[in-house]
């Protein structure tokens, strides 16, 4: 933007930047190479402006230096900001501001402003805070000291990741009690282990459903059973605090595949009048985990350590253009995604339509495809018609409707997921099997039938 309105005018330019943490942006980019690049790009005056009031605008400039070919400027808020009836409040004490404008003046500032919150008021007492209005020549500089994140131990094992790459890799999801009873869940994470599941996924509380925390459930997995969990993180539950402190917490118990997604609305569930939080899409979750392997948080600053997170995106191939919908992928890809986990699928032309549809993209990233077993004609009729993102074909639905009849409903459910494993298998390494209602034992049976096809090569 700054490169086209320099070649469009000779008008005098300002460029300013905004932090979270004072010298540092978003990025982890230090404020004074930001502004020397700004001011190289054709800038006559750079600075800061927003987020931060005028002590930590002041620390911020500290650290940067006078500029041979543009001049500083600081447009500081007038205090950080307070809820009162719903209502952002910024404190109106101006007497506050006057000490600044001299300090800002000794940093450099040519020109002297003020953000969110700030009144004439607040520009008068700058004024009167100046003892001179002659601009600095020479300034001492602080340095930043820079804390570089340490790299990561290695991991033990074989990821998800490296697997999928080169054969089959079966993914079986177990949704945590909605109790505090937890022995069948453990029973079934242990027998779909000893089966050969290559890691037991733990979602985020489905279907806006509350449920025993993930965390904990993936943390007693890993380190009481030594099981490979995968582990879903909704922006549905989750403001930015929370989400940052929960990515924080998985590094630290070792929990390193992530599956980042938006969450089923709440309406479906068990509180259908609470709020949804959504401060990121979730696409921006997949830059965000990805960024703590570089040893950075959300505001740029370090985190002393870098991460190892594989993060996985999720994709509903349920649609009628499948080929315009892997745009989303492509899209998630781009955001950093390092593998697909797929919503079920009840056609068996569906995998080989994703495939096709993925190579005309140029996308070669890893894919689960979803399969859960069908119990009943009820519940294929509840699933087709309620649950978001999930559709069955007429001819599934027909076919479940005279099983039951016939007394065979369960069994003619577990044949169609067979079916449904075996055009997987033709085409992608992935399976990642859905279990219904805690029913492990028939995940057990698909997986043991997953673990049996031959290996494919992914695209």
């Amino acid at each position: 933007m700054l490169q086209i309105v320099r070649e469009n005018t000779d008008l005098p330019v300002i460029a300013n930047v905004s932090m979270h943490e004072p010298g540092l942006l978003q990025n982890g980019e230090k404020l004074p190479d930001v502004l020397q690049e700004i001011a190289d790009l054709g800038a006559d005056v750079v600075g800061v402006n927003c987020r931060l009031g005028p002590y930590h605008m002041a620390r911020a400039l500290e650290t940067v230096p006078l500029l041979d070919n543009a001049y500083l400027a600081a447009y500081p808020n007038a205090s950080l900001p307070e809820m009162q009836e719903g209502k952002i409040i910024y404190q109106a004490e101006t007497d506050y501001f006057q000490e600044y404008g001299e300090i800002f003046r000794k940093q450099g500032a040519r020109i002297i402003g003020g953000c969110c919150g700030t009144t004439p008021e607040h520009i008068r007492a700058f004024r009167a805070g100046l003892t001179s209005t002659k601009p600095i020549k020479t300034k001492e500089v602080r340095p930043i000291i820079e804390l570089v994140p340490e790299e990561p131990s290695p991991l033990e094992g074989v990821r998800l990741l490296d697997k999928v790459r080169e054969e089959c890799t079966v993914l079986v999801e177990l949704d945590p009690p909605r109790t505090f009873d937890t022995e069948q869940f453990f029973e079934g994470a242990k027998a779909l282990h000893a089966a050969g599941a290559d890691a037991i996924t733990i979602s985020d509380n489905s279907l806006a459903t509350p449920r025993i925390s993930n965390m904990a459930i993936a943390s007693i997995l890993k380190h009481e059973y030594d099981i490979k969990p995968l582990i879903h993180l909704t922006t549905r539950d989750h403001n930015l605090v929370g989400m940052h402190s929960h990515i924080m917490g998985f590094h630290k118990l070792g929990l390193h595949d992530v599956l980042a997604v938006t969450g089923d609305p709440t309406k479906v569930g068990d509180f259908p009048g609470a709020s949804s939080v959504f401060d990121l899409r979730s696409v921006e979750l997949i830059q965000l985990i990805k960024k703590f392997n570089d040893g950075i948080s959300y505001t740029g600053k370090s985190l002393k350590e870098k991460a190892r997170f594989h993060v996985a995106a999720a994709f509903n191939p349920n649609v009628l253009n499948v080929e315009k919908a892997v745009r989303l992928i492509e899209r998630k890809v781009e955001y950093g995604a390092d593998y697909i986990i797929t919503q079920p699928i009840y056609d068996t032309q569906k995998a080989r339509v994703l495939k096709e549809a993925l190579k005309e993209a140029q996308i070669s990233v890893p894919v689960f495809v979803g399969v859960m077993p069908l119990l009943s004609s009820r519940n294929a009729e509840f699933l087709h018609n309620e649950v978001p993102g999930i559709r069955l074909t007429n001819e599934v639905r027909e076919r479940m409707r005279e099983a039951e009849k016939a007394g065979r409903g369960n069994e003619e459910g577990m044949l169609i997921s067979k079916e449904i494993i075996d055009s997987i298998s033709e085409h992608f390494n992935g399976v990642y099997i859905i279990t219904p209602f805690l029913r492990y034992d028939l995940s057990l049976e698909l997986l043991q039938y997953a673990k049996s096809k031959e290996q494919v090569h992914v695209i």
